[in-house]
């Protein structure tokens, strides 16, 4: 892994690694409004258009929430611990059926062996890549809700744990694995039923997390690190993605396609990733770093195979 001292000066690093309790409330907030503010497009103006811009714009924002849970898991969403994870989990993870406590040692071991045997992301990047029919089909079963299906299914059945253990065990186990998930979502379809708008909770909150939040997670994933030219050079080993701001609503929220940055450098919070890019194009680093122009152009790369090496996938696996 890349000793940062060796590429940054100290007051580089200081300057990357501060934290803000502001900034951070301000971004979860911000997810929160999105959501609030695309549901209420549909109420004032409902129709098939805008209910299929507020899945997108809404699904883009469920990601945006596991991506702030994601910055909490390392430590940079605020500056107090409890705070941080407090918040991290219950506004961020919770929502989005994730639980931060359980995600955090899997993703950190993925950090620790990024590309390597023990990556346990691996299996995402490894099959890539595949032709350009055999992604359309994933692409088809996430946005059809069979992926979904799949990955709750069986995070139910781990949530339950084995059919032969008691049922008061199970129910112990499935509080600590869903039970954070199931209330925070039942105080969400309290609150839209209290204002007279119950629909709004499976039309824009479970539809887009079942369609349209699992094909864009599936093409950050591909993004971030399927085909990179070297699985053993951190400077190639992932990839960041230029992102408009079109795509950055709806694909990549919270500058998530700067994942090179954010690899090579564990301390920056989120909302310095582009500034940390700055400063190694400054360096002379800018030839060396794995930095695609845009989704499509990685996606194209994806589906170049003529035939595929690999079939199946996990069902769960969903690297943040």
């Amino acid at each position: 892994m890349v000793n940062a001292a060796e590429v940054l000066t100290a007051a580089e690093i200081a300057r990357l690694r501060r934290k803000s309790n502001v900034a951070g409330a301000l971004l979860v907030l911000h997810a929160w409004a999105v959501v609030a503010g695309a549901m209420a497009l549909v109420v004032l103006w409902p129709n098939p258009l805008t209910v299929v811009a507020a899945v997108m714009v809404i699904g883009g924002r469920q990601l945006g929430l596991a991506i702030l849970m994601h910055d909490a898991a390392h430590g940079l969403l605020f500056t107090r611990r409890r705070l941080n994870d407090g918040l991290g989990q219950w506004l961020c993870a919770y929502p989005v059926f994730t639980d931060m406590t359980l995600y955090r040692p899997y993703h950190l071991t993925h950090h620790r062996h990024t590309q390597q045997p023990d990556d346990p992301d691996l299996v995402l990047s490894a099959p890539f890549p595949i032709t350009r029919g055999s992604l359309k089909r994933k692409l088809l079963r996430d946005l059809t809700g069979r992926t979904a299906y799949q990955r709750r299914r069986l995070q139910l059945r781990d949530a339950l744990g084995p059919p032969e253990w008691p049922w008061r065990r199970r129910l112990a186990r499935f509080r600590t694995r869903l039970g954070g998930g199931v209330l925070t979502n039942v105080a969400m379809l309290v609150v839209l039923t209290a204002i007279g708008s119950w629909w709004l909770y499976p039309l824009l909150w479970l539809l887009p997390m079942a369609t349209w939040y699992q094909a864009i997670t599936r093409v950050r994933n591909i993004a971030e690190h399927a085909m990179v030219p070297d699985n053993d050079d951190d400077f190639r080993n992932t990839r960041t993605t230029h992102a408009n701001p079109l795509v950055r609503l709806l694909l990549a929220p919270y500058w998530v396609n700067y994942h090179l940055e954010h690899h090579l450098f564990l301390f920056v919070p989120c909302f310095r990733l582009p500034e940390a890019q700055r400063i190694l194009i400054a360096k002379g680093y800018g030839d060396r770093m794995e930095v695609q122009p845009g989704y499509r152009a990685v996606l194209r790369k994806a589906a170049s195979a003529s035939t595929d090496r690999h079939r199946g996938e996990p069902a769960v696996a969903q690297h943040i």
